[in-house]
């Protein structure tokens, strides 16, 4: 469980660098380049994220509480939702993108909390909470940010991005419904 309590705080703390210190990345940047800090914050965001999954999966297993079974099936419907809102992110913005602001974020926050949904035992609370917490305080403080004119909203382009996250989000949670759930996680998120 320490390992995977060191992966959490390791992945978090390193995404939440520009909040706890914000003074830390523009000296990074200053002084390595933005290229070079780019690299070294996605090795450590890496070499953390390894950390975090090794330490979960040889966490062991003690039961908090046992969610009744109709939450699966909302945290599949939330998944749904979770992956057009990520896929909104990655795309020119639309409405979704538009309106939501911060899509990549929601879509954490709706990831979290649909597996809080469906999981009771301690390491997969832990996992969770601890990134739905981060998707809180991350979101307060890019409102802030926004408040400040230090961030400004992605313009809408066209409503046709919608459409195509909507397609591309439902196709990328069919293929993880039907097997890259099971694949990567090693859990299937439908058990017959």
């Amino acid at each position: 469980m320490a390992l995977l309590v060191l992966g959490i705080v390791l992945f978090l703390g390193i995404h939440l660098t520009r909040i706890v210190a914000p003074g830390f990345r523009d000296a990074m940047i200053a002084k390595l380049g933005e290229q070079r800090w780019k690299g070294l914050y996605a090795l450590a965001s890496l070499a953390a994220l390894v950390v975090l999954v090794y330490g979960y999966a040889n966490a062991p297993i003690i039961d908090l509480y046992y969610p009744p079974v109709w939450t699966a099936h909302l945290t599949l419907t939330l998944m749904l939702l979770a992956m057009i809102v990520l896929v909104a992110s990655l795309i020119p913005a639309g409405h979704i993108a538009a309106k939501t602001k911060h899509p990549m974020v929601l879509s954490v926050k709706i990831w979290a909390f649909a597996h809080l949904l469906a999981n009771g035992d301690l390491r997969s609370v832990l996992l969770f909470s601890s990134f739905l917490a981060w998707g809180v305080v991350v979101r307060i403080s890019l409102k802030r940010r926004e408040r400040a004119g230090e961030l400004k909203p992605r313009p809408f382009v066209s409503a046709r991005y919608d459409l195509l996250a909507i397609v591309i989000g439902a196709i990328v949670w069919g293929l993880f419904i039907a097997r890259l759930h099971a694949l990567l996680i090693g859990v299937p998120p439908i058990v017959m």
